[in-house]
């Protein structure tokens, strides 16, 4: 049986408080990269947005090429918003890691239920 002295006690406990720390350290890091990349919002420019329609105020959706749009109609009382329904914006999946305008509207909306 090996019997620990006090120093090689001590050292043991350093290493491991050492190795938590920096581990904490690491997941906040991480996870502020992570909450800052699924902040951008998506672009009325972008490929999928502009092939769903997506405009950022919904008021501004053209009727004559997006007849499915309806007065009232906004991203925060759709079925796929990520979010409150007084968020200024949110998730959607159709636009994975982004957010879209809580007032925006795109052609997929769905009336939440």
């Amino acid at each position: 049986m090996k019997i620990q002295t006090q120093t090689q006690t001590n050292a043991l406990t350093n290493t491991r408080r050492v190795f938590m720390l920096q581990s904490l350290v690491g997941c906040v890091a991480v996870g502020s990269a992570l909450q800052a990349r699924a902040q951008a919002m998506v672009a009325e420019s972008d490929a999928k947005a502009t092939a769903l329609g997506y405009k950022a105020d919904a008021t501004k959706v053209d009727k004559s090429k997006q007849p499915k749009y309806a007065a009232g109609q906004v991203c925060t009382n759709c079925a796929l918003f990520q979010g409150s329904a007084s968020a200024a914006a949110g998730g959607c999946p159709l636009f994975a890691g982004k957010q879209v305008a809580g007032k925006g509207w795109c052609n997929a909306w769905v009336k939440k239920g």
